[in-house]
């Protein structure tokens, strides 16, 4: 079980976290639910390690392989889709890993074409597909998807969303959304934060 207690966070004199407690269960999907500057991106941010709280606890995060989706890409641009996520497997030589790429590549809708182009030539709705993968595709135990399917179409959308809910089967996930609906196709708790 990952814990947080108390969590607080300010940026100068804006208040963003108060004393949040949260609870993961292991294997489940959690989704932060609320409005613009509510704190949510920030909670996944000091889950990844990558922001301090100002006060509070954090137990349970000790060994656990983390993987995110950004609410920007933040891909390899001048590597091709297969090399972007062939850079998170583990195992098998270089070969295995780039068959393993393009097989999760593929189960999002991209094509042979896209897969080798630098992922700079890709459209956003790709390269946003390309870092879904990149995160999932990996052995990674706790997941923090940021708003992961912004800019796709409702065809990608619905292809990215069956792939997330697979990959993330048995994981510690924490899902940020405003929308609802990726809520419940997760199954997730929600957990509303700010107005």
């Amino acid at each position: 079980m990952i814990r947080a207690r108390g969590l607080r966070k300010t940026f100068g004199e804006q208040v963003v976290l108060d004393g949040l407690d949260l609870d993961l269960a292991p294997g489940t999907v959690t989704a932060l639910v609320g409005p613009n500057g509510s704190g949510k991106t920030t909670v996944g941010r000091i889950l990844l390690g990558l922001t301090t709280p100002d006060a509070g606890t954090l137990h349970g995060l000790d060994g656990r392989r983390r993987a995110a989706v950004f609410q920007e890409n933040r891909l390899c641009e001048q590597l091709s889709a297969v090399r972007n996520v062939r850079l998170v497997l583990d195992g098998g030589d270089r070969a295995a890993r780039t068959t393993r790429a393009v097989a999760e590549l593929r189960r999002v809708g991209l094509d042979d074409p896209s897969l080798r182009k630098p992922v700079l030539d890709l459209s956003g709705g790709q390269r946003r597909r390309v870092a879904l993968v990149r995160a999932l595709a990996g052995d990674a135990d706790l997941v923090v998807l940021d708003e992961p399917f912004t800019g796709l179409d409702p065809e990608s959308r619905a292809q990215a969303l069956t792939y997330a809910r697979a990959r993330c089967a048995g994981r510690t996930v924490l899902l940020i959304t405003h929308d609802p609906a990726d809520a419940a196709w997760f199954g997730a708790a929600v957990v509303h934060l700010g107005a």
